[in-house]
């Protein structure tokens, strides 16, 4: 029987992260279930640092609804597989996720949520490989995450960046200017496509598209035949163009088993061409960490909440090792291991290889259908 949980946020934030863990508490509160939250992902797994979260009067997990961020923190580049520890005045990276493991077992924790995404559920199911009662919890900005519809920040994302389209629309209309919205999403172009289509983008350029520049310069024409002077644009951080490659504004030093490139400048090398090709001024707006902050929407308060609450049943009914989903707009739950799929090496958490299972859009999902239909121009 399940009497003590521990809940960790892993990975950049996300607006939902507080209401998940609120649901957690809430329904392990329910159930007269002790609840403790790691500080600060796995690093704090890995330091043991943990406290109480309690929902009563002023406690820590009280009022956090409406919060963006974490209350327990996150960690972006914490790989207990591949640790980076000073050694003899030089940096070694070595396998500390047994010390994880003994402090679980230590503390007395019957089961881990972890709350994060593709790097994130990878390190959980080599923690359950170690005999760790795992449960995770879908989270990502960019709604990669195998085996689910829909992860818990993803629309409070989306809003931010259609908001922003919004605003940008009336200036390229005033100005008679190309506005390009560069947006997260890394290597999956789910907010590019759909807060194109919800902030009535004329052009949208995904990763899983290489893009023609000409085919966007044709768009702009054609707008401009029938009197439209601007255009509005949306990239992906990731997209690149047919025959070249993604755009990296640096490479970090955070460690093996993490995907160390920062991604950068997409949307003004797209802005620039378009205005060399189109004789329009162009200009480029990074939305940025905007995306990730500030108070969810509805959407995502419930999504995270039903989350949470599923994921602490799961741990009461014993079916652990499991990530909470949400398939066909119904709670359920799937093995870690096919969130996985062939990322079988223990310590290997980067996202966007062969190997890697992460969720990208697909040629034949509705959102492609029907911004062709409305004749969005995809790049191709």
């Amino acid at each position: 029987m399940v009497k003590k949980v521990a809940i960790l946020a892993n990975g950049g934030d996300v607006s939902g992260f507080n209401a998940v863990i609120r649901a957690i508490v809430k329904t392990a509160e329910n159930n007269n279930i002790e609840c403790y939250g790691f500080i600060d992902g796995y690093r704090g797994l890995l330091k043991n640092n943990y406290v109480r979260l309690c929902t009563n009067n002023s406690e820590n997990a009280s009022g956090i609804l409406p919060k963006g961020g974490s209350i327990i923190g996150s960690s972006t580049n914490a790989n207990v597989f591949h640790y980076p520890v000073e050694e003899n005045g030089q940096v070694v990276y070595k396998d500390l996720s047994d010390v994880c493991v003994e402090n679980v077992k230590k503390d007395g924790f019957d089961c881990l949520f972890t709350l994060g995404g593709d790097g994130t559920q990878k390190s959980a199911r080599d923690f359950s490989l170690r005999g760790i009662n795992v449960i995770g919890v879908p989270k990502t900005i960019d709604n990669d995450v195998a085996c689910t519809d829909i992860t818990f920040g993803y629309n409070t994302a989306v809003s931010v960046a259609a908001d922003a389209l919004d605003r940008l629309h009336t200036t390229g209309e005033t100005h008679h200017r190309i506005m390009v919205l560069e947006v997260m999403g890394r290597y999956a172009g789910w907010i590019a496509l759909e807060s194109a289509i919800a902030g009535g983008a004329d052009i949208a350029f995904i990763p899983e598209i290489p893009y023609d520049i000409n085919c966007a310069v044709r768009k702009i024409e054609e707008r401009r035949k029938m009197g439209k002077e601007f255009s509005i644009v949306v990239v992906a951080e990731g997209a690149f163009p047919k025959g070249g490659d993604i755009s990296v504004e640096s490479v970090r030093h955070n460690g093996t088993g993490v995907d160390n490139n920062k991604l950068g400048g997409a949307g003004s090398k797209v802005a620039k061409e378009l205005e060399k090709l189109t004789g329009l001024e162009a200009r480029c707006t990074v939305l940025g960490y905007m995306q990730r902050g500030g108070t969810p929407t509805a959407f995502d308060r419930v999504l995270s909440t039903k989350y949470g609450a599923k994921a602490m049943e799961l741990a009461m009914e014993g079916k652990f090792n499991v990530l909470t989903v949400i398939k066909d707009g119904k709670l359920d739950a799937v093995s870690l291991e096919d969130v996985v799929g062939n990322n079988k090496e223990i310590g290997a958490v980067s996202g966007n290889t062969k190997e890697s299972n992460i969720r990208k859009v697909t040629m034949d999902h509705d959102l492609v259908k029907t911004a062709r239909s409305i004749g969005i121009c995809l790049g191709d």
